[in-house]
């Protein structure tokens, strides 16, 4: 599966706004042998999958609260609302602009707001918000939580007020014990109206607790918005936002790669729901399950797993609603096997024959999963490993540049970009391969994937290698041959899944 691009790899750098697109990994003509001789072929007609470039932003905390103000001055330009009220309003509709106001112009008032569990601001005025409840005849009004005589009461637009102790109390476990910020309701019984943002900060008077909720209001903006997404890498505070969502690349500004559409590391050629598939399927310990496979059956009547404790071979199943009788060797019924068990004289009966394929084809599909699980565990196990190159990289080049320039030794952090890239690359796509039903096209696949996965191997071995000063010279040739060749390796693999995405070659086992 030869082509003639070019590879490209982009650098985002620290740019704000960027242009991502999986078609920038083109393809490369390749040799007959398998080396990295570069050969130059008469030009071919170019085989081009198109994809539309993927803009989007990458946002830094502060960014974000903009932007949320942003759209939130958008909404107040249309309702004519208090920014906390409009705030509400917006995440009740997941802060999708069109959807409010289609709601907002097909709906009562009164009904528009209620959904929104606010109270009609232009129907009922504030008289209870934040201000002192007074008391009835001059005396002491009791706190509807505490039940405590209080000479102020505060509450919100509902009616309802508590004094300020029960309201700081109540706030700060919300958020900090219950992790609440936007759902926060007044504490009266049945009543569903939110705690705004303004009402927020004046009763909980707690600088940590203030903090705290508005860290959860940022994070609920981030995770209701489908236009937007966190970097999932341990301590960023970074978003992405795109003007649409999809199952892209995105590179946040801390360097991690994810997929936007579903959050994982960037995950190409597997889908995401074939992806979501596969790690819920490694929920469950590979270890046990292999050792499950090798030492127990299943009852041949209620396939539940048993595990042969002894030496005798009638089993009697411990499952209380089958209680059945069978042969551990044979599977069939123990009744008609009589004294002569040893001897197993309806091995062949058809029941048992049933019984004994039902289990060579649970065998058979477990030794299949392994097959692919442990070489989606190498590549994984690997790629770790060798993230760690790049601080010994680093050094190897800080030591150079003794003698060399800074440019000169670039090519040694570009060749441990290329061999992680590959073995992510790699370890999708046994996910790939395993949900992949067997046609000529995963044949040609397969192929692909093998020789991606020499390539890698060999740049691997070599950069493990002592590198020096004095072998620089020697070494920085094969390290870009390699490099180049792993490029080219991997953009067939990935034009060819596209390309079978595109013309529905794939068929998946469900």
């Amino acid at each position: 599966m030869n082509s003639d691009d070019e590879y490209s790899d982009e650098d985002h750098g620290d740019s704000q706004r960027i242009v991502n697109s999986p078609s920038s990994f083109m393809t490369c003509v390749e040799s007959d042998e398998d080396t990295c001789t570069e050969i130059d072929l008469p030009e071919r007609p170019r085989r081009s999958v198109e994809v539309d470039e993927f803009v989007y932003t990458v946002l830094t905390s502060d960014q974000i609260v903009q932007h949320q103000r942003n759209i939130i001055n958008e909404v107040n330009n249309v309702l004519h609302l208090s920014p906390q009220v409009t705030r509400i309003i917006l995440n009740h509709y997941k802060w999708d602009k069109e959807t409010l106001f289609e709601r907002y112009f097909e709906s009562s008032p009164q009904e528009f707001f209620r959904r929104a569990h606010v109270v009609n601001p232009f129907a009922t005025p504030s008289k209870l918000s934040l201000k002192s409840a007074p008391g009835v005849s001059g005396r002491e009004q009791l706190c509807g939580i505490c039940y405590c005589p209080c000479d102020e009461l505060k509450g919100l637009d509902c009616g309802h007020a508590f004094c300020a102790a029960c309201w700081k109390q109540y706030l700060s476990n919300k958020t900090c014990s219950e992790g609440l910020a936007h759902s926060i309701t007044c504490p009266a019984t049945d009543c569903d109206i939110l705690v705004d943002d303004v009402s927020f900060v004046k009763l909980a008077d707690n600088p940590e607790v203030i903090a705290r909720y508005q860290q959860l209001i940022t994070n609920t903006f981030v995770e209701c918005n489908s236009l937007m997404r966190w970097c999932p890498a341990p301590s960023c505070t970074h978003a992405i936002k795109a003007s649409y969502c999809e199952p892209r690349a995105v590179r946040c500004a801390c360097g991690h790669e994810f997929c936007f559409g579903c959050g994982e590391n960037w995950h190409e050629p597997v889908s995401c729901s074939w992806l979501k598939r596969w790690l819920k399927k490694n929920n469950e310990d590979s270890e046990t399950s292999n050792w499950i496979a090798q030492h127990t059956k299943e009852c041949p009547k209620c396939n539940v797993t048993i595990e042969k404790d002894g030496g005798c071979n009638h089993m009697v199943c411990k499952n209380p609603s089958c209680r059945y009788d069978f042969c551990w060797v044979c599977l069939g019924s123990w009744e008609p096997h009589g004294s002569s068990w040893y001897s197993c004289n309806r091995f062949d009966e058809e029941e048992g024959k049933q019984a004994r394929q039902a289990q060579e084809r649970y065998r058979s599909s477990m030794a299949r999963y392994l097959h692919y699980y442990n070489r989606y565990m190498n590549h994984m196990m690997s790629m770790r490993m060798e993230h760690k190159l790049y601080a010994n990289v680093q050094a190897k080049m800080n030591d150079m540049q003794e003698n060399m320039s800074w440019i000169e030794v670039q090519f040694l952090k570009e060749a441990v970009d290329v061999l992680c890239q590959c073995r992510a690359t790699l370890m999708y796509s046994y996910v790939f391969a395993f949900y992949l039903r067997n046609n000529n096209q995963k044949i040609i696949f397969e192929d692909n994937q093998r020789d991606m996965e020499v390539a890698t191997e060999k740049i691997s071995e070599c950069l493990e290698r002592e590198i020096t000063v004095q072998n620089l010279c020697e070494v920085k040739q094969k390290v870009l041959d390699l490099s180049h060749y792993c490029r080219k390796r991997r953009t067939v693999l990935l034009v060819h899944v596209r390309e079978g995405y595109e013309k529905d070659w794939w068929d998946f086992i469900e």
